[in-house]
């Protein structure tokens, strides 16, 4: 039946306002989630956020996901403008691979006064300033010092003899992964009776850890392995490995297994490497932030941890 001309206004009304509504009820069911990461210049953090995306595209109806990085590992100061922002801009949940493990923490506590969910991923917030601070945040993801046990147990089984130098590059020493994987690789070159000649930093970059790399090798003509806290600083290594005239004499290993990594392997000029899925490492986080958000328990262990898979990756 047709309506008469006044009576069809008032019910378009009636109908635009129903849609308003009911997008408004969706947007509300919605919840935007932050994922905060380190520097995407690491080819690791852009698969990170990959797969990310991907999930979000594959759960539209779960949450809207807003993806951001920094500009290089050590730029502290700008992940906190970043969670600041987000904030800002009503995120209801906070992902964050934090750039330093104590630096975050007074940032991740006004984001939890405000009432956001907030998961820590790849590297984990320092629990004794969070505890000093009053919160309790969950960490997502690997045992890295496990991770780095793995792959210094097979650098030595396969290519050391007892009493070899050995060099660690490290990745930002204020990061507790950092600190875990460079304690998995001593955990191993020492029971394996290695001599570790030296400690340095590479911040997780190419060139900085080339020029560390570089370093050692000038430093210790007899140096027979090189041990990089990621892939990263893994490539600067094998390039300074090369332009001293010592492939296949110094071995290299490293820690994520990223594409670019993975010819170095075939071919030999990575021994090894760790996956720590990397494509998920987010979408765990995304997970155990939208169990919360449910008034759900997102399942960690006593120590406030949900521990991810990590595996040894080899030629």
């Amino acid at each position: 039946m047709k309506l008469p001309f006044p009576g069809r206004p008032l019910a378009l009304a009636v109908f635009s306002s129903l849609l308003f509504s009911l997008s408004t009820a969706h947007a509300e069911e919605a919840p935007k989630v932050a994922l905060v990461m380190k520097s995407l210049a690491n080819e690791f953090f852009r698969t990170m956020e990959d797969g990310a995306k991907a999930y979000q595209k594959d759960h539209p109806d779960d949450f809207t996901l807003v993806a951001n990085g920094i500009k290089d590992e050590t730029d502290t100061g700008n992940q906190i403008r970043i969670v600041e922002q987000m904030i800002a801009t009503g995120a209801k949940a906070l992902v964050i691979a934090p750039a330093d493990s104590k630096a975050l923490v007074p940032v991740i506590k006004k984001a939890m006064d405000a009432g956001i969910t907030v998961i820590n991923i790849d590297n984990r917030l320092d629990p004794a300033v969070l505890k000093s601070k009053g919160i309790s945040v969950p960490f997502v993801g690997p045992d890295n010092r496990k991770g780095a046990r793995l792959v210094g147990d097979y650098l030595a089984q396969q290519k050391l003899k007892a009493g070899d130098q050995v060099g660690i590059i490290e990745g930002v020493p204020t990061t507790t992964n950092a600190q875990q994987r460079t304690a998995g690789f001593k955990d191993a070159m020492e029971a394996a009776q290695m001599k570790i000649v030296s400690v340095q930093s590479g911040n997780w970059e190419i060139d900085k850890g080339n020029a560390v790399a570089a370093s050692m090798l000038n430093e210790y003509p007899d140096l027979k392995a090189l041990l990089a806290g990621n892939d990263s600083m893994a490539l600067g290594a094998v390039s300074a490995v090369r332009a001293a005239g010592k492939t296949g004499q110094v071995q290299v290993v490293g820690y994520d297994n990223i594409n670019a990594i993975k010819p170095m392997l075939k071919d030999g000029r990575v021994l090894a490497t760790l996956d720590q899925a990397a494509s998920q490492q987010a979408v765990f986080g995304i997970q155990a932030a939208l169990k919360m958000l449910k008034g759900e328990k997102p399942g960690v262990d006593a120590d406030n941890v949900i521990q991810t898979p990590v595996e040894l990756i080899t030629q």
